[in-house]
């Protein structure tokens, strides 16, 4: 008996786990607070060359050393310091030279610009091997933005791709998008870095010191984007559209926001991460696409984009006589799949423009380059539909066309051999059956009817497959 009332109250226990509603993880969208900053430094042997007065390597140690101990009272920020080029010779055309020379912590602000002060520039530049160790720097701990600053004063000198390392990781959401600092380079080198990262010209050291603060901006300062969603006259007024922002190296969704507007019209501002660059979708149908965003940290930054729309709906008196409900599909010229299947009787919302459309009637009705016009409630008028009804007295073989205007004709549909009846709506218009039955002993026993439907009307076509 104790054990029968220990299963009972045990099953009883099970059966009160699923009776609590279950919900779906909610999440608030917006940049972790805490962030990882590792510091890639160039300690090859043109660092012994000189930024105006100034040796390149004494410039990166002062200025690094002093951001460092600034960021060392911001309790969100984890850094780490990586180095190449230092401990071997050029001579040895070392290209895995590079070191983890100090990892992530909590307090290590003074390990770093001790070990920042003993560096001694002297190899070569592997700027792609040393990119891809990092993936091993990063602890495995959510809750993080893993940023990357580069500091270098030469291009990849081992024959490898820093470019393709970079978007690999990031794909792997190992980092985000990287920043790189060209000490002494010129603008002329942007190319080369550019499909890495994020490109600072630092010519001097003032413009050194800038783009090190700016790069601070763009990583630790919260920084807001509204999104303007202009109508035909570039007015912004559209609004109740989801929003997407997506990664443009992973083409992953960072962001998804439906977008709102106040009772005064403004838009509302969200939260983004302004280290990465973002292709800004508008999700209408079809979406328009913003390329290449870039936000300006630590400011409110404003997006436009056109989305002009306007409501396609269609008119069909006695669709119901179809024993579905009419869907219309409709596409962009030229395209054969589509973008919205559409029901006869709900308007849709689509971007102003031309399109292809094809309404499953039987046979199917094509309107082709049809203009939706915006801001404007577009109307598409159908003819209602007839009643066929086939009647066969023996099992054959048979085909409907359509009769156009002109004489010719097109094929609507076969009818199998097995059976003898066929209702159905159908679209007004002159067609013809042919048909042999089964059973008849040649070609020459087909026979073909014509007739003609109208809207509301029922036609009865019978053959007896003599």
């Amino acid at each position: 008996m104790k054990n029968l009332l220990r299963k009972a109250t045990v099953i009883a226990g099970l059966l009160s786990l699923f009776s609590f509603p279950v919900f779906a993880q909610v999440y608030k969208q917006k940049p972790p607070e805490k962030t990882r900053i590792l510091f890639l430094l160039d300690a090859s042997g043109s660092m012994l060359a000189k930024l105006g007065s100034v040796r390149r390597i004494d410039v990166a140690t002062k200025l690094l050393s002093d951001l460092v101990d600034s960021l060392s009272v911001n309790p969100n920020v984890e850094l780490a310091l990586r180095v190449y080029g230092h401990q071997y010779a050029r001579a040895y055309n070392n290209c895995t030279d590079t070191k983890l020379e100090v990892g992530f912590s909590a307090k290590n602000h003074r390990d770093i610009r001790a070990k920042l002060y003993q560096l001694t520039p002297q190899g070569n530049t592997p700027i792609a091997y040393s990119l891809e160790q990092t993936a091993n720097d990063f602890p495995k701990v959510d809750g993080y933005r893993n940023v990357v600053i580069i500091i270098t004063d030469g291009i990849e000198s081992c024959d490898g791709d820093p470019c393709a390392v970079s978007k690999a990781l990031q794909s792997k959401n190992i980092f985000l998008k990287p920043f790189v600092i060209g000490l002494g380079l010129g603008l002329e080198y942007e190319k080369n870095f550019e499909c890495l990262g994020k490109y600072f010209d630092a010519t001097d050291v003032p413009r050194f010191k800038k783009s090190l603060n700016e790069v601070l901006r763009q990583t630790l300062m919260e920084t807001t984007a509204s999104v303007e969603l202009l109508n035909e006259n570039n007015a912004p007024i559209v609004t109740d559209v989801n929003v997407s922002f997506i990664n443009t190296v992973t083409r992953q969704s960072v962001y998804d926001f439906v977008h709102y507007r106040d009772k005064l019209g403004r838009p509302d501002s969200v939260i983004l991460d302004a280290v990465l660059t973002y292709d800004v979708v508008a999700n209408t149908v079809p979406p328009v696409v913003k390329r290449n965003v870039a936000l300006i940290g630590g400011i409110h930054n404003i997006i436009d984009i056109r989305t002009p729309q306007g409501n396609l709906a269609f008119q069909m008196p006695g669709a119901s006589e179809y024993s579905n409900p009419v869907q219309a599909s409709v596409r962009l010229p030229g395209q054969t799949q589509s973008l919205n299947i559409q029901k006869l009787t709900e308007p849709f919302l689509y971007l102003a423009g031309t399109y292809d459309i094809e309404v499953q009637t039987f046979p199917r009705t094509f309107i082709r380059g049809y203009t939706i016009k915006p801001s404007q409630d577009n109307s598409i008028t159908l003819p209602g539909p007839g009643v066929l009804n086939l009647t066969m007295g023996v099992r054959g073989i048979g085909s409907l066309y359509k009769i156009n205007p002109d004489g010719s004709q097109e094929w609507v549909c076969n009818f199998p051999g097995n059976i003898t009846s066929f209702v159905s709506a159908i679209q007004p218009g002159e067609y013809k059956f042919v048909f042999r039955a089964q059973s008849a002993n040649g070609s020459k026993f087909t026979e073909i009817k014509k007739f003609s439907i109208r809207t509301g009307s029922t036609e009865t076509i019978k053959l007896y497959g003599r």
